[in-house]
């Protein structure tokens, strides 16, 4: 992690509160997310100190607030990502999937104006930040019979719309944030997934599980068995023959994630080096040969799929099926409360090659969520904004 020091910000006073910012120590920040308090939050594992070492080109900042941050006694923490602008001694920040703080207090200024104001004091000229709380909630059951030419996930009435996640996005949009991508239906301009797939495991017992899973998955699950498809937890030795069932993946399948072999070295060593086991690989074998590996990754009571490669060949005996259905039995094992398979398309057209993912998932029996997105504003100033627009000409050129 190349860490950016920046001087201790004086209190912000809002109201009866009077909250510090400062640069926390990594050790001060798990204690936090380990604590009871941190730990309601929820923090994922974008958020964790181990993250900063797995994002190349970026410089690193681990802050926390609340009366004394120094002594650990915090509210909120986030890891922040600082993108050099090329030529200038400012930085777009970005904090993934955070920060972690109170969404549900009404008094967002008191803690995000603090945040706010640290990061112009750090160089800062814009900043992209991802609010936990839910949006909206479609059930699985819900969307596997609506399904249509052109049509998409904000076509269907939702099963659930979160009152919290609503009230949020009012809340920012009146402090002059702007979402990514717009608030249609689809995840462009979204640096992670808009929309999610989510398995709830609180409550459950493994055969409510199974008895969640549609026909198809149970008959996939079976026939992985009765073929002898052997699940095995790997090492990072295996990390290479993961890497080269993903190449397989991007280019049956017609997408590239655009990452290396290095990358997903590195993500390992960081997360284990962090907490042992906090990221796992399995691995599906067959007659002696893996034809399919995916990545777990595990962070207080919650647990996320994050992403899985198969071979072209021999996927009639459903490796992949027997490679979830054992993730999802570790995931309740280890008591988590929801098993996280990231992210799922927003279409809901069968002739787009993208609803096959959705629909592979939706077997599962779980919950498609979506997200409040993210959301960037400039820090100030004409010459801030003027850097801003700039940035975001950059990256729609990417």
């Amino acid at each position: 992690m190349s860490a950016l020091l920046v001087p201790p910000r004086r209190p912000h006073d809002e109201g009866n509160r009077s909250l510090r910012l400062e640069c926390v120590t990594a050790e001060t920040y798990r204690a936090f997310l380990a604590s009871r308090d941190g730990a309601a939050l929820g923090a994922g594992f974008l958020q964790c100190p181990s993250w900063a070492d797995v994002k190349e080109g970026w410089r690193a900042q681990l802050v926390g607030w609340g009366p004394d941050p120094q002594a650990g006694r915090l509210t909120g923490v986030a890891l922040v990502l600082l993108r050099p602008l090329p030529g200038t001694r400012k930085y777009f920040a970005y904090l993934p999937e955070g920060p972690v703080a109170d969404w549900a207090d009404p008094d967002i200024d008191g803690w995000l104006g603090p945040l706010l104001e640290h990061l112009r004091g750090a160089g800062a000229f814009a900043v992209r930040i991802g609010p936990s709380p839910a949006y909206r909630r479609w059930d699985a059951a819900l969307l596997k019979s609506l399904g249509g030419p052109d049509r998409r996930l904000g076509d269907v009435l939702a099963s659930e719309v979160d009152p919290l996640g609503t009230a949020v996005a009012d809340r920012l949009r009146a402090r002059g944030w702007r979402r990514c991508g717009g608030d249609g239906s689809g995840d462009d301009g979204d640096a992670q997934p808009r929309h999610v797939f989510h398995v709830p495991l609180a409550g459950r017992s493994t055969e409510d599980l199974w008895s969640g899973l549609n026909q198809e998955w149970r008959r996939n699950v079976r026939r992985a068995r009765k073929e002898g498809v052997e699940v095995v937890v790997g090492s990072a030795a295996d990390l290479p023959e993961f890497y080269r069932l993903l190449r397989i993946t991007e280019e049956r399948d017609g997408f590239r994630l655009g990452r290396s072999l290095s990358y997903y070295e590195r993500q390992y060593a960081a997360l284990n080096a962090e907490e042992p086991g906090r990221m796992k690989l399995y691995l599906a074998r067959h007659r002696g040969e893996v034809l399919a590996a995916h990545t777990m990754i595990t962070v207080g009571h919650r647990v996320w799929y994050q992403t899985g490669a198969s071979a072209d060949h021999r996927r009639e005996v459903r490796p992949s099926n027997a490679l979830q259905w054992r993730m999802l039995l570790d995931a309740h094992a280890l008591g988590a409360d929801v098993y996280d398979m990231r992210g799922v398309p927003s279409t809901l057209d069968p002739g787009e090659r993208a609803y096959g993912l959705l629909r592979w998932k939706l077997g599962t029996g779980g919950q498609v969520v979506e997200t409040l997105g993210e959301w960037e504003r400039a820090l100030g100033g004409t010459a801030n904004q003027t850097l801003h627009r700039a940035f975001q000409a950059y990256l729609n050129r990417r």
